[in-house]
């Protein structure tokens, strides 16, 4: 039997793997450990993947939530001290939009924001996030909104924004950051 390569076409794979540990990691040597793990995993269980069960972008985001999961697992755990304090100066409004995005999502829970990261960062559709994690696609698509839902109004709270910024901006809406199409 003459069995699918899933890694046949690497290129566009490693970025979406690189994209999602981005996404809950941050940019930098964390998400380029977790990618290269990933890919470590899937070279090593190649013949373990099952072109019936899903695509191999799929597939691989699979292994890559357990090396991230690996990489959370890993780091000391943090304070409650907040870290964001503002800069000096005049901060840009897409830095400040990146926060406010960033501290809203962080006050979802965990499923929240694991669905936030494979259908924004990894850039997977409702239905392949759904396969992922063995549920409908109403199901999902539901939790997602649900969760868009919830970011818009933490976003529209006058609270997630720095002190500073209220006046000269207004706050940013998810729709013009993540986009209203979940």
């Amino acid at each position: 039997m003459i069995r699918a390569d899933p890694l046949e076409n690497p290129v566009p794979l490693i970025r979406r793997v690189y994209a999602y540990a981005a996404y809950r990691l941050g940019d930098g040597p964390d998400a380029e450990d977790a990618t290269s793990d990933t890919f470590e995993r899937a070279l090593r269980y190649r013949k373990s993947y099952d072109k019936r069960k899903g695509e191999p972008a799929a597939w691989l985001l699979g292994i890559a939530r357990r090396c991230v999961d690996d990489i959370f697992a890993a780091r000391p755990p943090t304070t409650d001290t907040e870290y964001d304090q503002q800069a000096p100066g005049e901060l840009d409004s897409d830095a400040v939009r990146r926060l406010s995005v960033q501290s809203a999502v962080l006050q979802l829970d965990d499923r929240a924001r694991e669905l936030i990261a494979l259908r924004y960062g990894a850039d997977l559709t409702a239905k392949q996030i759904a396969r992922l994690f063995g549920e409908r696609t109403n199901t999902i698509e539901v939790a997602l909104h649900r969760a868009l839902a919830k970011l818009r109004s933490t976003l529209d709270d006058d609270t997630a924004l720095p002190t500073a910024s209220r006046s000269s901006m207004e706050p940013p809406t998810v729709s013009t950051t993540l986009g209203r199409d979940a």
